[in-house]
């Protein structure tokens, strides 16, 4: 088994190294002209320069495009579900529901802030376009509760699809609103990770879009959302009572949110952020610290933690004490998952902490990668192919292409051995753009 596995291994480490020699060299210049992609299918599976074949923006805008065309009918992120994974007959194409509504809501906040660094690199009224859509998505998801809490998702409830997507819903979680007399199903039991998708999405909108309306909104949201919160003792809690998760201890998320709330509202939150801060500010590590006992199970924590200690350090910008906590925790966080071959992971550590040529150039090989992987579910079983660890845990981190298909590739564990569904649910691709776009506006890629 580790002889099968070694020239995989030996061809990563040489991609990773001319990708290197590339950057470094032209690490003066982000002007160069990019080099035109070969066709995939002649490309082969190992190849050892990665420079011809770098992710350019066209791979990136025909993966937003089809998210507007497919990924959004009702305004958030949905997968869309095919009658068929065998793409030589009709059923192919042939839409039937859509699936993963129970996380919308974060997904949103991801494409939106995708959306977001796109506009900001590019200036496209596409982008511009698909921000707004995003933004009052988002706003659509306090607005239909009738309280201000967030929804998982919601749909009209005279929709064609709508059964597929309220099929989401646990007992008991599946509700009704309105929003302009337009009557809507929408699903609660809110989590945690749906507020810090959506919180994540508007921070960076409203830094990277300066759109009057936009901010308007995304101020508006946010206010929305902490007031919610706070006046409910940081208790997420259904229209009908139902406390669905908590935030009491999770301190680093608490001044998170209140950091955006304070940077987009300062007028509403600046004196509770800085009173919050004073006695939470050196509590922050410890959720982080326990959570890095563990880098296998319940992976998509990691997600979340580096969506919220981005805010947390990048907008702490006057208090010099406060932010060597901050960068502490993150430090701890960094610690556990560097070596994990996450592209989206790098991006925020990119942002956070500066060039690394060795760093950035797997960051574009793992997004070389991910443009080889199939777009639908098809289950994977790589069991035969890499030495196990445990049940389910590869020994080292699987090669990008390789990996289980999912909602977004960078919030499972890269040891996942197999995993799948049957080939009909296609994923939305955020996994990509975001840390493309990221990689374009923090100066990885040039184009």
């Amino acid at each position: 088994m580790m002889d099968r596995e070694l020239p995989q291994r030996l061809s990563h480490f040489h991609r990773i190294a001319a990708l290197a020699v590339l950057l470094a060299g032209s690490a003066c210049s982000e002007l160069d002209a990019p080099v035109a992609r070969a066709p995939r299918s002649s490309l082969p599976r190992d190849r050892l320069v990665a420079a011809a074949t770098t992710p350019t923006a066209a791979d990136a805008v025909a993966i937003s495009a089809r998210i507007r065309r497919l990924h959004v009918p009702y305004g958030t992120v949905v997968d869309p579900r095919f009658a068929s994974a065998d793409s030589s007959i009709t059923g192919f194409t042939q839409l039937v529901g859509y699936a993963r509504a129970g996380d919308s809501a974060i997904w949103t906040g991801h494409y939106l802030a995708a959306e977001a660094f796109r506009y900001a690199v590019t200036h496209s009224r596409v982008a511009l376009a698909s921000v707004r859509a995003e933004v009052n998505a988002v706003q659509s998801l306090i607005d239909v509760t009738g309280t201000d809490v967030l929804a998982r998702v919601l749909v009209p409830t005279s929709a064609v699809f709508a059964p597929s997507i309220t099929g989401d819903a646990g007992p008991g979680d599946l509700y009704t609103g309105s929003i302009r007399g337009q009557s809507y199903y929408w699903i609660g039991n809110t989590s945690r990770d749906q507020y810090t998708g959506v919180m994540f999405g508007l921070a960076v909108t409203y830094d990277l879009v300066p759109d009057r309306a936009v901010r308007a909104v995304v101020r508006r949201t946010v206010t929305r959302l902490l007031t919610f919160l706070i006046s409910h003792g940081w208790n997420v809690v259904m229209p009908d009572g139902k406390v669905s998760t908590t935030f009491l201890q999770r301190p680093e998320i608490q001044l998170s949110f209140l950091q955006v709330g304070r940077h987009v509202n300062p007028v509403a939150f600046a004196a509770l952020y800085a009173a919050e801060r004073g006695g939470m500010a050196a509590t922050v590590s410890l959720p982080i610290q326990a959570e890095c006992q563990d880098t296998y199970g319940s992976y998509y924590k990691f997600n979340l933690d580096y969506a919220n200690l981005y805010d947390l350090v990048r907008l702490e910008t006057d208090d010099i004490a406060t932010r060597a906590l901050y960068v502490n925790a993150y430090e701890t966080l960094r610690g556990c998952t560097a070596t994990h071959e996450n592209a989206h992971f790098d991006m925020v550590d990119r942002a956070l902490t500066g060039p690394s040529v060795e760093r950035d150039a797997a960051t574009i090989d793992y997004l070389d990668r991910w443009l080889e992987r199939a777009r639908r579910d098809y289950y994977v079983d790589l069991r035969n192919q890499y030495p196990a660890c445990g049940e389910n845990r590869a020994c080292s981190p699987i090669p990008a292409e390789q990996r289980p298909n999912t909602d977004f590739l960078w919030q499972r564990s890269p040891l996942l051995l197999y995993g799948g569904g049957e080939g009909t649910v296609e994923t939305a691709g955020i996994d990509f753009i975001l840390p493309y776009w990221m990689a374009r506006f923090y100066g990885v890629l040039a184009s």
